[in-house]
């Protein structure tokens, strides 16, 4: 049986927030078929009035169903002051992939993850375009569903030797030393996937390994973390250790490497390029 959080059942919360991410993501559908403006951010990013529009409407509807946990989101950093008094928060990125949005590719995400003592233990990763949900809750598993139809659990695939590793990359921040990295790795088949949907290619089985030798933050990787971990894979840093959320002050991740199945060579050859 799922524990429970503030007298809340895990399959309860999980069906909320995916309904509080499928609100959000009409949102932006309706602005991803407009003419909308495009803004940049003190970090250089893009920000678009969908970003916005999504924000508030998640911000409020979380508010209304767990008053009691704070709320970190990418669009309102400072007013996030820390975890509550049990280590929970909720780390959520409204629109991840802006600039596949502002690109019209459809490969942008809304991601809501539940933070819990450093990790996340709930995820919902939801592709307004795609109409694709992955849903992942700590002791329930991992879930795909497709449009309108029942979710179906999803588990990874081990990297079958003598078969290329399929990787899945940045299509927005591929660089050198990923480069450098695949010419170590060996015979692979290299797929680009914008936003979280690289992590939940590893989750249903889809790829083998999700590296990671850009910049990301903590929002932009922990709901699709929490549907790769349920779903039996894992997501480490380039030294072997952990990925952790405890410090939300610092927001930005470590280079990583996401993959489905052990693999002490695969851990040895990411070490080499901390």
């Amino acid at each position: 049986m799922a524990k429970l959080i503030m007298n809340i059942n895990y399959d309860a919360l999980l069906n909320s927030v995916e309904e509080i991410a499928r609100e959000a993501g009409a949102a932006i559908y309706r602005i991803y078929g407009s003419e909308f403006t495009v803004l940049v951010k003190e970090d250089h990013s893009p920000l678009t009035e969908a970003d916005c529009a999504a924000h508030v409407i998640i911000r409020d509807a979380l508010l209304r169903l767990t008053p009691d946990i704070p709320i970190l989101s990418e669009e309102d950093v400072k007013s996030f002051s820390k975890p509550n008094d049990k280590g929970q928060y909720w780390l959520i990125d409204p629109l991840d992939g802006t600039k596949e949005f502002v690109r019209r590719n459809g490969e942008f995400t809304v991601n809501i993850a539940l933070v819990e003592q450093g990790k996340p233990t709930l995820g919902v990763v939801y592709a307004p375009v795609l109409n694709i949900f992955y849903v992942a809750a700590h002791g329930i598993g991992a879930f795909k569903r497709s449009a309108n139809l029942a979710r179906k659990p999803i588990k990874v695939q081990a990297h079958v030797k003598g078969r290329p590793w399929r990787v899945v990359g940045s299509r927005s921040h591929a660089g050198g030393s990923l480069t450098q990295f695949l010419k170590q790795l060996g015979e692979h088949e290299l797929l680009s996937m914008g936003s979280s949907l690289k992590f939940c290619l590893v989750a249903e089985g889809r790829a083998d390994i999700y590296p990671r030798f850009g910049l990301t933050s903590l929002w932009d990787t922990a709901a699709a973390q929490c549907v790769l971990e349920q779903a039996g894979g894992h997501v480490v840093q380039l030294d072997g250790k952990p990925i952790s959320y405890a410090n939300p002050s610092a927001p930005l991740n470590p280079f990583f490497i996401a993959y489905a199945s052990e693999d002490p060579d695969l851990i040895r050859l990411a070490s080499s390029f901390t």
